[in-house]
């Protein structure tokens, strides 16, 4: 089977696309979002010296702790308030946002708009 013409690889041009034009720097790091059947990952890279500064997901113990019986959005805009409030621990004020060649709603949504509600600008 070829693998052109999966949904994953069409997510991979998608993101192909985006990452032309989106790049972090030091003094705006990049927030890159992976979004798996089940769970949501969140990393802020900087992408000049390629090290991840924060990251957070959904099946960390202090997400899983308060996660209990709420649905994949919830847990979504959980990760992004915890994504937030660590990059503002860092220093880390303003990001760039990295969708991952997904479409901007639901779950990826609702942790941009968590993030934001944390204070990070975008």
């Amino acid at each position: 089977m070829r693998n052109d013409k999966t949904a994953w690889a069409a997510r991979r041009r998608r993101h192909a696309r985006v990452r032309k034009r989106v790049h972090g720097t030091p003094a705006r790091p990049r927030l890159c979002v992976f979004r798996s059947l089940s769970h949501i990952y969140v990393q802020v890279i900087d992408d000049e010296s390629g090290r991840t500064l924060v990251a957070a997901s959904d099946l960390e113990k202090e997400a899983q702790a308060s996660t209990d019986g709420t649905s994949k959005t919830g847990r979504a805009a959980l990760v992004g308030r915890l994504v937030g409030q660590r990059a503002l621990n860092k220093g880390i004020k303003e990001i760039v946002f990295d969708r991952g060649g997904y479409k901007y709603h639901g779950r990826v949504k609702a942790l941009a708009e968590a993030v934001r509600e944390a204070g990070l600008k975008f």
